[in-house]
């Protein structure tokens, strides 16, 4: 049994009571969490100790919807100014040469990123599989890496001589998709308490896949109890494109093919309606928000604010990575707080002549804070993953963590030490810790080597480009 006790922090519980503790700390054995509390209250050796005054340390971040393959894809010229259509159409036949190698690089290094930036559980969408690339490539690279992965089995199936958008050389027939499926969650899906990697079974969106896949996509799913997740309403293109294609809206296609369930969430979400809003309610679906690649591709804003009030269980994800052009999950924390802020600003918001105490005024639509943002990134993620033990920072779950230096330049000045990880511009962080694995230390990776990693992936990036 190993022990690790971390003292004199500013701890950020996000537990039902919301509890914040000045010179607090964390007592971990064997990867989760024994005992938190103040640190005079907490045992006074352990096999490792931790010093960390003048850190905020709060639960690991939650990735819910990304795509790791896409950072050798970055910034590509033709690509910068299209929507989700068109930039879609530029980047399918590029993709179309992804290698393993490739895959296994660009995990690694969307998920040093995600590290570096406070996530300890990514959940990864990968959906074309060109030139015998597998998610078994993924899965070991996530391994070697240390952080949590969701690895979601993808699929394309809907070419464009069946009316898909994608071209036909990057799609793969039902059959083998399935059967591929069927051996993923064999092999690798583990569900117990603290698990490295779960398999999540996720045909990639409404315009590239068949009706049939849906359907038995989530059969198989099902039979194994394994999580299901798309895209979902992420433009108004693709609303007309499933009014055209099966005579309904998005979320009505999403009922009709049994894709509706507390084991299911979606990505994006941001064109649906007060109905369909109720529907996610009531059947528990869930909602991965992506406001910084939502707004890279002009998609919209998603009804965050309607969502959590009808009771739906709102994650972020960082998407991309070439919607979005990075992968810091901390960034994508402060972007859900600020354009929530602009939709009220859309719709009407004001602050009255006379605020009150709170600072919000009587009768006046509240605005997104820091802590509200925090909990989307935290245990709102793991509620859309349907994970209980990680998200908060609590006897029994797992030692998931990242602490923040507020000794640093752009927090002088700052008079909150939560909001200020929020509201200021958003660094990497000092530490992060998997099941009481230190990944990031002192503010360096420390479980792969950063400037081999770099040169690597950037070899690989070339070589996509130049064909």
């Amino acid at each position: 049994m190993t022990t690790l006790l971390i003292k004199n922090a500013y701890i950020v519980t996000m537990d039902d009571h919301q509890r914040e503790i000045p010179e607090g700390g964390l007592f971990i054995r064997d990867g989760f969490i024994e005992q938190v509390g103040a640190t005079s209250e907490l045992p006074a050796t352990a096999d490792e100790v931790l010093d960390l005054k003048g850190h905020v340390i709060l639960p690991g971040l939650v990735n819910t919807h990304h795509h790791f393959y896409q950072t050798l894809t970055r910034a590509v010229p033709a690509a910068q100014d299209a929507n989700l259509f068109n930039w879609l159409k530029t980047l399918y036949p590029i993709w179309a040469r992804l290698q393993p190698d490739d895959i296994f690089v660009s995990t690694q290094t969307a998920l040093a990123e995600l590290a570096l930036s406070g996530c300890t559980t990514a959940s990864d969408h990968l959906y074309l599989y060109p030139n015998g690339s597998k998610l078994d490539d993924e899965i070991a690279a996530a391994l070697e890496l240390g952080l949590r992965l969701h690895a979601s089995r993808g699929s394309m199936s809907l070419g464009e001589s069946q009316g898909g958008l994608p071209p036909d050389s990057v799609v793969d027939t039902e059959e083998n998709i399935l059967k591929d499926s069927q051996r993923l969650i064999e092999k690798y899906h583990d569900a117990k308490p603290g698990s490295m990697t779960q398999v999540v079974l996720a045909p990639c969106s409404p315009f590239s896949v068949t009706s049939d896949l849906m359907k038995q996509s989530a059969k198989l799913a099902r039979q194994y109890g394994v999580h299901l997740h798309t895209h979902l309403a992420e433009t108004e293109d693709e609303e007309q494109f499933c009014m055209q294609m099966f005579g309904h809206r998005p979320v009505g296609y999403m009922q009709e093919v049994d894709w509706v369930g507390d084991d299911v969430w979606f990505a994006h979400a941001v064109w649906v309606n007060d109905e369909e809003i109720q529907v996610f309610a009531k059947h528990n679906c869930g909602v991965a928000h992506c406001p910084t690649s939502n707004m890279r591709l002009a998609s919209g804003i998603a009804p965050v604010k309607e969502y959590r009030k009808a009771g739906v269980n709102v994650g972020l994800g960082v998407d991309g990575s070439a919607s979005n052009d990075g992968s810091h999950l901390l960034a994508e924390v402060r972007n859900a707080m600020l354009v929530s802020r602009v939709k009220e600003g859309l719709t009407g918001y004001s602050l009255t002549s006379n605020p009150s105490p709170s600072g919000r005024g009587e009768g006046v639509r509240e605005l997104m804070t820091a802590r509200e943002a925090l909990h989307l990134g935290t245990r709102g993620g793991a509620a859309v993953l349907g994970r209980n033990d990680i998200g908060s920072l609590e006897p029994g779950k797992c030692a998931d963590f990242f602490a923040v230096n507020l000794n640093k330049l752009g927090y002088a000045g700052m008079h909150d030490p939560v909001s200020a990880i929020v509201f200021g511009q958003s660094f990497n962080v000092e530490y992060t810790f998997v099941g009481g694995k230190a990944v990031v230390k002192e503010g360096q990776l420390a479980t792969v080597d950063q400037h081999k990693l770099i040169e690597k992936h950037n070899k690989a990036a070339k070589r996509l480009l130049a064909g």
